[in-house]
C-alpha cells in the first residue's frame, strides 16, 4: 500500500510517500508563504523524486486538527479533492497523535503539544511501544500551560515525558522536573511520513467523512458570538 500524507496544521508544511516498510520520500520546512502556495508543488516534486505518480498513490493521509484554521483547510481540501478525483479513501490523523508517532517504537511517554493562543496550548497524551504503535493515554483538548504541567508532573512519576511539538520546549521548561524534556529538533516538528503511518494504523474511510477537528471556535464563530457580524 503507497500512502501520501500531508500535514499543513502549523508553520511546517510537510508531505511524505511511505509503503508499509519505508518511507520512500519526504519534505518538510518552515514556511513564511502560505500552505495553499507551497503544498501542492511539494507534492509533485515528491511524487516525481520518487518514481511515482498521484495514480500510484493507494490511500491519503492529512493532519485534520487541532492547529491552524486556514492550515488544517488547505491541507484538508487538497486530501478530498485528490481523494474524489482517483476514487481512493483518505484518512484525517490527529495533529497530535501524529507528533507522537514521531517516536513510535522508542518506548517512550509522550506529551504532544502545540500552541493554541496566549497561555492555552493544545495538548494529549501518549505512550509509544516497542511494537510501533501509539496508545493514547488521553483526548485531544485545549487547556492552560499552568493545568497541563500539573498534569505532567504527575504523569512522569510514572516514566520520563517527552514534549514534542511547537511548544515542548515552552512546556518542559514551566515543568521544571528532570523526568519532563524537549524533544530534539529532528523530532519536535509535524512529519507527514509519521502521520502516514498514524493513518495506517487508524484506517480508512470515504473522503466525505473527512472534516477538521478545530477544538476551539474560529475567529468568525467567535465575532459572531459577541456580536461583530
Amino acid at each position: 500500500m503507497l500512502v501520501m500524507g500531508i500535514d499543513t496544521s502549523g508553520k511546517t508544511a510537510s508531505c511524505a510517500l511511505c509503503s508499509e516498510e519505508a518511507v520512500l520520500a519526504q519534505s518538510s520546512f518552515v514556511t513564511r508563504l502560505t500552505h495553499s502556495q507551497v503544498i501542492m508543488p511539494m507534492c509533485k516534486r515528491l511524487l516525481e523524486d520518487a518514481g511515482k505518480t498521484l495514480s500510484d498513490v493507494d490511500k491519503f493521509a492529512v493532519a485534520d486538527g487541532p492547529g491552524s484554521y486556514t492550515g488544517l483547510r488547505i491541507g484538508i481540501s487538497a486530501v478530498k479533492a485528490m481523494s474524489f478525483a482517483l476514487g481512493k479513501q483518505c484518512a484525517g490523523v490527529s495533529s497530535l497523535e501524529s507528533l507522537a508517532y514521531n517516536f513510535a517504537g522508542t518506548d517512550s511517554r509522550v506529551c504532544a503539544v502545540m500552541h493554541a493562543r496566549q497561555e492555552l496550548v493544545y495538548s494529549a497524551f501518549f505512550d509509544t511501544l516497542s511494537s510501533g504503535t501509539v496508545r493514547r493515554l488521553s483526548e485531544d483538548r485545549i487547556i492552560s500551560l499552568s493545568d497541563l504541567a500539573r498534569e505532567l508532573k504527575d504523569l512522569c512519576k510514572e516514566k520520563r515525558v517527552i514534549c514534542a511539538g511547537d511548544f515542548s520546549g515552552e512546556t518542559a521548561a514551566w515543568c521544571q522536573s528532570d523526568n519532563i524534556i524537549a524533544a530534539v529538533p529532528s523530532l519536535n516538528a509535524p512529519l507527514a511520513s509519521s502521520l502516514c503511518y498514524a493513518a495506517m494504523a487508524q484506517g480508512f474511510a470515504d473522503p466525505s467523512l473527512l472534516s477538521a477537528r478545530y477544538l476551539q471556535i474560529t475567529k468568525a464563530e467567535k465575532d459572531l458570538i459577541e456580536g461583530k457580524l
